[in-house]
C-alpha cells in the first residue's frame, strides 16, 4: 500500500544524493573556473551550473520517470549492444579511467603537496597514491561499517568548513577580482557549461539514480508519479546545495590570483586560501576532510564498477575487479592532477553529448510513443559531432571537414554542435516514426512508455 513521502524522508534522500555526488572534483573545478574568469565568473558559473548541477538533476529523474531498472536497460532502448557499450564507457570513465585515479590526485594536490613545498612531488605521489589506494582495495574487498559511519559524518563536517571559508572569504576577500583570461575572455558562459562536464556528475546521475529510487520506494512510494514527485524533491535539495557550493568556491577563486597566482587546477587555490586565512591547523583540517572524503568516494566508485561488472562477466569474481580496477586507477593517478584532467576532457566531449541526449529521449519519451527508431537516429547524428569534438580535443587534424563544420554548423564553433546535430536526428527520427509502422516482430522491441 501507499503512504505519502514525509518532508524528512526526501530531505534525507536529497541529503544522501548531494553525499553521492559531492566529492572534492566539486571544488576544484569551480575554484579554477573562478581564477579563469575573474571579472566574468557570474556568467561563466552560471554555464558550470547548468552541468553540473542541472543535468545531474535531469539524469536522476530521466531514471526515475523511465521505470528502468539499471543504465543499461535505459540506454538499451537504442540497441541492446549499444546499451552495453556506453554502460560500460560510462563505468570506466567514472571509474578506474578518470574520476576513480581523480580522487587520489586531488587529496595529494591539496592534503600532502602543500606540506612539501616547491619541487618534484613524483616520488611522494607514488608513495601516497600506493598508500590510497591499497586502502581503497581493502575497505573495498571487506566493506564495514566504518566506510558508512565516516561518510554519515563527514559530508557535514566538509560543509560546516567550506560555509567557514566561504563567510570568512565574503568579510574578508582575498584581493580583486583579474580580468577573464582564455576562452573566458569572449565566451564565458559557454566554457563555463564545457567545464562543468568535469565533475562527472551527469554521468554519475544515471548510476545513482537507482539508490535514489530504492531508497524512495523504502519510504512507501509506490505509483510512478509519486517516485517521481519525490526524485524532483529529492534532487532539488541535493543539486540546490551543490550549486551553492560551486558559486561560492567559485567566487573565492575569482579573488585569489592577486593573493596566490594562478595555478593550472583549483586543488591549490582551496588549500592557499585556507592556508591564508586559518593557517596550518586549517590547512591540516582542511586536508583531513578531503582526504577521507576522496577515500570514501573512491570506495563507492570502485564498488560500484566492481559490482556492474561482475554482473556483466559474472565468470570473474567481484574481488578480481575490486583488484585490477584499484592498481590501474592507482597507475594512472600518477600522471598527476593536471595531466588527468586534460586526458579526460577528449573522452568526456564525446561521451557528454550522447549522456544529455540519453536524457533528454527519456522525457520526451511519450512524444515518439518510445520508438526505437527515434532514439538511434538521435543518437547517430548526435555520435556524429561527439566523434568530431573528441578527436578535435586529442589534437587529431580533421582538415576540410573542420571547415565545412565550422562554417556550416550552428554552434559548432563553441564545441556545442552537437545540440544542431542532436535536433536533427530528432526530427528524422520521428519522420520516420510517422511514415512506418512497427512489424510484429519490431513492436516486442520498441520502449514501453
Amino acid at each position: 500500500m501507499e503512504k505519502k513521502v514525509s518532508f524528512s524522508a526526501y530531505f534525507f534522500i536529497g541529503l544522501m544524493l548531494f553525499a553521492l555526488f559531492f566529492g572534492a572534483g566539486n571544488l576544484i573545478f569551480p575554484a579554477y573556473l573562478g581564477q579563469l574568469s575573474g571579472t566574468s565568473v557570474w556568467i561563466a558559473v552560471l554555464g558550470f551550473l547548468v552541468t553540473g548541477a542541472g543535468l545531474p538533476l535531469l539524469g536522476v529523474l530521466a531514471i526515475g520517470i523511465s521505470g528502468s531498472s539499471d543504465l543499461q536497460t535505459l540506454a538499451s532502448r537504442v540497441h541492446p549492444v549499444y546499451g552495453i557499450i556506453f554502460t560500460v564507457a560510462l563505468y570506466l570513465t567514472i571509474g578506474p579511467f578518470f574520476a576513480l585515479p581523480r580522487t587520489g590526485t586531488v587529496s595529494f594536490e591539496i592534503g600532502i603537496a602543500p606540506f612539501l613545498g616547491e619541487g618534484n612531488h613524483q616520488f611522494a605521489l607514488v608513495i601516497f597514491s600506493v598508500i590510497f589506494f591499497g586502502l581503497t582495495l581493502w575497505l573495498s574487498l571487506s566493506p564495514s561499517k566504518i566506510v558508512d559511519r565516516v561518510g554519515k559524518y563527514l559530508t557535514p563536517a566538509l560543509l560546516l568548513f567550506l560555509l567557514i571559508l566561504i563567510v570568512t572569504a565574503l568579510v574578508k576577500p582575498l584581493g580583486e577580482q583579474t580580468a577573464p583570461a582564455g576562452k573566458y575572455m569572449t565566451s564565458p558562459f559557454t566554457t563555463g557549461f564545457l567545464e562543468g562536464y568535469n565533475t562527472m556528475d551527469a554521468l554519475a546521475s544515471l548510476v545513482f539514480g537507482i539508490i535514489v529510487i530504492n531508497a524512495i520506494k523504502a519510504s512507501g512510494a509506490k505509483s510512478k508519479r509519486s517516485i517521481a514527485m519525490t526524485c524532483l524533491k529529492a534532487g532539488v535539495i541535493a543539486v540546490g546545495c551543490l550549486a551553492i557550493v560551486y558559486i561560492f568556491i567559485a567566487y573565492i577563486g575569482s579573488m585569489s590570483v592577486t593573493k596566490l597566482g594562478l595555478f593550472d587546477n583549483g586543488g591549490p587555490v582551496l588549500s592557499g586560501a585556507t592556508d591564508y586565512y586559518f593557517g596550518s591547523f586549517g590547512r591540516i583540517l582542511l586536508a583531513l576532510i578531503i582526504g577521507l572524503a576522496c577515500l570514501t568516494t573512491s570506495i563507492g566508485l570502485t564498488t560500484a564498477c566492481a559490482s556492474y561488472f561482475q554482473k556483466l562477466f559474472p565468470k570473474i569474481r567481484y574481488g578480481t575487479y575490486v583488484v585490477i580496477f584499484s592498481a590501474f586507477a592507482c597507475l594512472v593517478a600518477n600522471v598527476g592532477l593536471a595531466n588527468l584532467i586534460s586526458f579526460s576532457v577528449p573522452v568526456l566531449m564525446m561521451i557528454y553529448p550522447l549522456t544529455i541526449v540519453l536524457i533528454l529521449l527519456t522525457f520526451l519519451n511519450p512524444l515518439f510513443k518510445g520508438r526505437r527508431v527515434v532514439y538511434v537516429t538521435t543518437i547517430l547524428f548526435t555520435a556524429v559531432i561527439s566523434i568530431m569534438e573528441g578527436a578535435k580535443a586529442f589534437k587529431i587534424p580533421l582538415g576540410g571537414l573542420e571547415n565545412f563544420f565550422s562554417n556550416y554548423v550552428p554552434f559548432y564553433n563553441q564545441s556545442l554542435g552537437w545540440i544542431t546535430f542532436g535536433l536533427c536526428g530528432l526530427v528524422v527520427g520521428i519522420i520516420i516514426a510517422l511514415c512506418t509502422k512497427p512489424t510484429s516482430e519490431s513492436v516486442k522491441n520498441e520502449v514501453n512508455i
